[in-house]
């Protein structure tokens, strides 16, 4: 059975910082690549980061250099260090996992997605 369940987001001040956590289970945790979303009020969804079992990480230009995605396999885990936040960082992240298709080299789509947890910047 798989799932995935996020936790940390919050409230803060623009210039702050929260830790956004993913909790997996042993079979999403195997998942070879995961990944961050975030859904910001309306019907847009932007990939944040992923984090692939060979140690490669990738960024949304939007967050690079303020964010560190790292994951705990041991643990079944994953995070998303998030600096320096900003206003318009405000939005649900979800975690991801398990590859559902990919398209010219990048998952596209993934089979399991977290709730998500909502964080909230203020000017």
């Amino acid at each position: 059975q798989g799932y995935l369940v996020e936790s940390g987001g919050g409230s803060v001040q623009s210039g702050g910082s929260l830790r956004l956590n993913c909790a997996a289970s042993e079979y999403t945790a195997s998942s070879y690549c995961m990944a961050w979303f975030r859904h910001p009020p309306g019907p847009a969804r932007e990939g944040v980061a992923v984090v692939c079992s060979d140690g490669t990480t990738t960024y949304a230009d939007s967050v690079k250099g303020r964010a560190t995605i790292s994951r705990e396999n041991a643990k079944h885990a994953m995070s998303l260090q998030m600096n320096s936040l900003k206003p318009e960082d405000t939005a649900v992240y979800t975690c991801a996992a398990k590859c559902a298709r990919v398209l010219a080299g990048v998952c596209d789509a993934y089979s399991y997605r977290g709730q998500g947890t909502q964080v909230t910047v203020s000017s």
